[in-house]
């Protein structure tokens, strides 16, 4: 008997406990929301994905008086230095543990120095960034010699270049090289150009590709019909993923969670839950919206999906495409 009694007061001790630990999270997630200052729609309460943890894939940082970003424009809001600790204040409560550095397009001549500078950034053992895209001239004669430096650095996990010459032979070439170092390339197909896309993957087949922001879908484009055939025709090839991303970036000043549904729901069916991966592109995404709106929103569009494919998206896929080791 005495052992009954105190079991059941054990129970209700706990169930006290739970509730209240409940009431907290879910208080404290809805006063993050509220605090948000974003242009867009109010969205609904968070799920209990929030406790979800997040390797954010697209990491932009720069600090203007080190580098020259020609494509920024003076005066935006995008005109000034951004760096790590302002990245870690903008992600303060979304439980995003680990980054990977995405190359923010300097001047040419400055690329080296900004692949010293990230790697650098990423070593020591407490380090936030888990990895680095750096940039780079994939085309050029000399791109094997610009790698060489970093050859047994472990934080180098592969490349991006923006470029519209992208299916060159000597960018062909150099691609193939990536796969041959076991360096990734970060694809980043402007407008619609994905069925290029698709012809550079299939040149390279050794090679492991990121397709970068949704395959570069404008949340504002009313016909989608060319796009979606390019994600289908891209989503065949089994060496490539994609980021859920950059789609925020080109909402309208108002929007909502439901206008970006239509195309984050058409990446991850086509791709499936093995891959896809979360990205903040964080400063960028603040052309319309916070890191941590973005972040939310993403949550209600796929808070129906198990929570399996929940964690894969917001962490494990990431985890394993871009070389790293899980905690």
């Amino acid at each position: 008997m005495k052992g009954d009694i105190r079991h059941t007061a054990f129970r209700a001790v706990e169930h006290v406990l739970r509730t209240r630990r409940e009431f907290l999270q879910a208080t404290v997630a809805a006063g993050a929301i509220a605090c948000a200052k974003t242009h867009a729609a109010p969205l609904s309460p968070p799920t209990r994905a929030e406790a979800l943890a997040i390797l954010d894939t697209h990491v932009h940082l720069w600090d203007l008086s080190k580098f020259k970003l020609p494509w920024i424009e003076k005066g935006s809001g995008l005109d000034r230095t951004f760096l790590l600790p302002d990245y870690q204040k903008a992600a303060e409560g979304l439980n995003i543990v680990r980054g990977i550095y995405m190359e923010v397009d300097v001047a040419p001549d400055e690329r080296k120095a900004e692949a010293r500078y990230v790697l650098d950034l990423c070593k020591g053992k407490n380090a936030f960034l888990a990895g680095a895209v750096i940039g780079g001239d994939v085309a050029s004669d000399g791109f094997a010699d610009y790698l060489l430096p970093f050859k047994d650095d472990p934080h180098l996990k592969g490349v991006r270049q923006i470029t519209p010459d992208f299916l060159t032979p000597s960018f062909i070439r150099g691609v193939r090289l990536l796969g041959a170092r076991d360096l990734r390339f970060d694809l980043h197909p402007g407008g619609h150009r994905l069925d290029d896309a698709a012809k550079l993957i299939d040149a390279c087949p050794d090679t492991h590709f990121i397709l970068d922001h949704c395959g570069n879908a404008d949340a504002q484009e009313k016909d989608r019909a060319l796009w979606q055939r390019g994600i289908e025709t891209i989503a065949k090839r089994n060496n490539v993923v994609a980021k859920i991303s950059g789609v925020v970036a080109t909402a309208a000043e108002k929007w909502s969670a439901d206008e970006l549904a239509p195309i984050i729901n058409h990446v991850l069916d086509t791709f499936g839950p093995n891959r896809v991966m979360f990205a903040g592109d964080w400063p960028v995404c603040t052309r319309r919206a916070t890191l941590g709106h973005w972040v939310n929103a993403l949550k209600q569009i796929v808070q129906g999906r198990s929570r399996d494919e929940q964690r894969k998206l917001f962490h494990d896929n990431a985890a394993k495409a871009y070389g790293l080791i899980t905690p």
